[in-house]
């Protein structure tokens, strides 16, 4: 995936997580006032990649799993995200670091915000590292474990 795309999947992915978009119109809109300029054949294309649906409150990521053509589930965002885009966990005290190629850290800490882990107090994505922020090296080491249960 080029660094644009996976920037450009972040930032969607930060907009519908954001506030609610209820048409690929409107979104293209908020896209362009960030100077990203997409077609609507580019933007359909990526809300079928992300796994987004139209709903009555605007795109959401899919909830019902469904077969993907080779017998299996699809993963959960995160899941996903992970998976595409984590390189090494690294821990430090109360925060974790999360390496990744780069432009991957922009669409890997948008999953993680979507998540909604109760351990996180805040995350920070540069270009190839998301630090995550948790209260405590206890809640760091139960977030840690739950991250790694995810990529298994």
């Amino acid at each position: 995936m080029s660094a644009g795309k996976t920037f450009r999947h972040g930032q969607i992915l930060r907009l519908v997580s954001g506030q609610p978009i209820v048409s690929q119109e409107e979104l293209r809109r908020r896209l362009a006032q960030q100077k990203m300029r997409v077609t609507q054949a580019t933007l359909s294309r990526d809300l079928q990649e992300l796994r987004l649906v139209k709903t009555q409150e605007g795109y959401k990521p899919e909830a019902v799993p469904e077969e993907n053509g080779n017998g299996t589930l699809p993963l959960p965002p995160l899941a996903r995200a992970l998976r595409e885009f984590l390189l090494d966990i690294r821990p430090a005290e109360n925060l974790l670091v999360l390496k990744t190629p780069p432009s991957g850290a922009q669409p890997l800490a948008a999953a993680v915000d979507a998540s909604k882990f109760p351990e996180i107090a805040g995350t920070i994505a540069g270009d190839d590292t998301v630090l995550i922020i948790t209260p405590n090296k206890k809640t760091r080491d139960s977030l840690q474990k739950k991250i790694e249960a995810l990529v298994k």
